[in-house]
């Protein structure tokens, strides 16, 4: 049957896809507009499935709080290039997915490319198309909540990088200054945990050696090593846990102190850094 640039333009309409592959779609369907949308998600999984092994180094970060400010969602949509980061449709998609997280309480990745959408598909399906229509890899690369007493978002200015903490033992003080403070300091700093009981044991057992290596290297006795890597991983504990890091605006303080001066008690009870590329 003749396919009309009427025919084109609707089918163009419904699935957003260019008006060349809609026209090649409805010759190779003869017209079908449900068999034409078929063959555009084909299309999309079939540049999925070539392009699943390239990097995404470019995307959003987004994140949102709820209204009592106790629940936090941030989530991280990445994409091969820069122009398709900025594109509408992308930046939908990213605000939609986002969207779906906080509508349905959403606590887990692969739950939220599960979900649901209007017409019955999933997430994920949207995701593939979208990935047909603009010819590169889209991924959910990160997806975190917290839940707190206070719970404080950042976006970094680059809008490739998002921090959520979560404050504990509020006590009625009103902490979203600091908490954004803490919040920057987690993006810049990139603390491993929150204290050194968050630090993994191999990764203790791994700092250990490194500084008995060192202390070997630099000629120290062998009776002096155990003494010496322990002060080393202290170092370690100070630089890559949050509460122990010294506060990037004022030296003098650490988060645990800056935080208990705030509010008596304040700390924090979880964090979550993502980020793209």
């Amino acid at each position: 049957m003749a396919i009309t640039a009427a025919d084109v333009n609707k089918l163009r309409q419904e699935t957003g896809a260019g008006m060349m592959d809609c026209k090649k779609a409805l010759v190779e369907a003869d017209g079908n507009f449900e068999e034409a949308k078929a063959i555009l998600r084909k299309q999309g999984q079939k540049i999925a499935d070539k392009r699943a092994d390239n990097a995404t180094a470019e995307g959003v970060v987004l994140a949102h709080v709820s209204e009592d400010g106790k629940s936090g969602k941030v989530v991280a949509v990445a994409c091969e290039t820069e122009p398709v980061s900025k594109v509408a449709d992308f930046q939908n998609l990213a605000m939609s997915i986002l969207s779906n997280a906080v509508a349905d309480h959403v606590t887990s990745k692969e739950a939220l490319l599960a979900e649901v959408q209007a017409d019955g598909r999933s997430l994920q399906d949207h995701i593939t198309d979208l990935m047909g229509k603009i010819g590169e890899k889209i991924d959910v690369v990160s997806f975190e909540t917290v839940t707190a007493d206070k719970v404080v978002s950042y976006i970094h200015s680059n809008g490739k990088l998002g921090v959520l903490v979560g404050l504990s033992n509020t006590s009625g003080t009103d902490v979203t200054e600091v908490g954004k403070d803490v919040a920057m300091q987690i993006a810049a700093m990139k603390p491993l945990a929150l204290d050194k009981d968050g630090i993994d044991a191999s990764v203790i057992e791994r700092e250990i050696e490194i500084g008995k290596d060192q202390a070997r290297q630099e000629g120290k006795p062998e009776a002096m090593l155990e003494k010496i890597a322990m002060g080393k991983l202290n170092k370690f504990y100070k630089d890559n846990t949050l509460l122990n890091q010294e506060f990037v605006k004022d030296s003098s303080l650490t988060i645990a102190q800056l935080l208990d001066k705030t509010s008596k008690g304040l700390t924090v009870s979880s964090f979550k850094r993502v980020s793209i590329g």
